[in-house]
């Protein structure tokens, strides 16, 4: 046998955020995958323990552009656990409406990104058509396109009028039309079908075995949602289900999503016909008392998780986050082992990989007797520091 390694990235065609795969192929077939993450490591954990709460919802939106609502949520859910907050149900169902919307423009946005790595541009253009109505409904309802600025500590910042509700229910039919059209296409369209069967197979037992999370394990049969295991929002009141397949494949995962999207725009449908009367937010204090609390939130990737410590004052002593992404890469490395070069693209794409909010980071000081973490200006310079000895090289 004789191995050839093949770098791809940081910067690459098919990729668009920065990392390094090191593939080890014999052939056409690939023997293993070595990952290297960390390229896009921004520093966001440790700038959040420097805002209080109310500047640090901007912040953790930029975690990642199209999950912007599933971190502000997982947060602001988690410091309303620390200070024993009752939400009111109106502004419950509000968060619900987004992060379901939310949920669906993710996944279409997906299907086009799918479609583009296997040449079916046609399939990119009619999904990212159809995503436009989602975030012109995100957009009425919020102001903001991407970065929705919903959530506050105690509840939302902005309510739904009648006309908005009005709006925002009479987009759902041709979107519900034109998803069922995905659903015959996957299971028809010769190019996907080429493409997405067979490829990039992964087991129960080894989704389970590599911690998967969200459509990349439900597609294996892993049957694991935060929204029903450990409910929240509203989700515990209202009708829908887990979309799970049996496949374990790129098809498998392809058809989760398209699920997905169907139960999602169930969910909002529901939400926006039984929206309760009140008010949108709560009196919240300035200080949180000290406690700890792991906050899950299923984002459209999987599980998100938020660990949050306070102390007394108006900051968090620490915020750990975990992306499903991070959780999905040791599965993407199984995945791939066996199969063809040609085929990386899209069992990497089959994850719905986010490089930017993948990598994470606590640099301790061993020169000191106690190991303290370093400090955000302390990250800051060193990094500048790095940056400039880069230039001179």
């Amino acid at each position: 046998m004789t191995e050839v390694i093949i770098p791809i990235g940081p910067q690459h065609p098919a990729l668009k955020e920065p990392v390094n795969f090191r593939v080890v192929a014999d052939g056409e077939k690939i023997v293993r995958l070595e990952l290297d993450l960390s390229y896009n490591h921004r520093g966001i954990e440790k700038a959040a323990e420097q805002r209080d709460f109310i500047r640090v919802l901007p912040l953790l939106e930029r975690v990642c552009g199209i999950c912007s609502h599933s971190h502000t949520t997982a947060f602001a859910k988690g410091i309303e656990e620390i200070m024993q907050l009752e939400i009111p149900p109106r502004a419950q169902y509000i968060r619900t409406i987004i992060a379901e919307l939310e949920r669906i423009h993710s996944h279409l946005l997906w299907l086009g990104v799918a479609g583009h790595e296997i040449g079916f541009n046609t399939l990119f253009m009619w999904t990212w058509r159809d995503r436009e109505a989602v975030q012109d409904t995100l957009e009425e309802m919020s102001g903001n396109r991407v970065h929705y600025g919903m959530n506050e500590v105690g509840g939302v910042r902005c309510d739904l009028t009648p006309a908005q509700v009005r709006a925002a229910l009479a987009r759902l039919p041709l979107l519900e039309e034109r998803v069922q059209k995905y659903v015959g296409m996957v299971n028809e369209e010769e190019t996907m079908l080429l493409r997405f069967r067979g490829v990039g197979k992964m087991t129960k037992q080894e989704a389970l075995a590599y911690g998967a999370v969200g459509p990349t394990a439900r597609a294996s049969g892993v049957a694991c949602d935060a929204r029903h295991e450990d409910p929240y929002l509203v989700y515990a009141e209202i009708p829908w289900e887990v979309v799970t397949d049996t496949h374990g494949d790129v098809y498998g995962r392809t058809c989760v999503r398209i699920g997905e999207i169907q139960e999602s725009t169930k969910i909002v449908r529901y939400c926006l016909e039984h929206l309760p009367e009140g008010n949108i937010r709560v009196a919240t204090p300035k200080t949180a008392p000290t406690g700890e609390c792991l906050s899950r939130y299923e984002a459209p990737r999987g599980e998100l998780v938020h660990f949050i410590r306070t102390n007394g004052t108006d900051k968090v002593e620490r915020i750990d986050i975990r992306t499903p992404t991070l959780a999905n890469w040791t599965s993407v490395a199984m995945c791939l082992t066996g199969q063809n070069i040609a085929d990386i693209p899209v069992i990497v794409a089959a994850i719905d990989p986010c490089l930017s909010c993948t990598s994470r980071i606590t640099v301790i000081d061993d020169r000191e007797k106690k190991k303290n973490a370093i400090t955000f200006d302390e990250l800051r310079e060193r990094s500048r520091a790095r940056w400039h000895a880069e230039e001179r090289s």
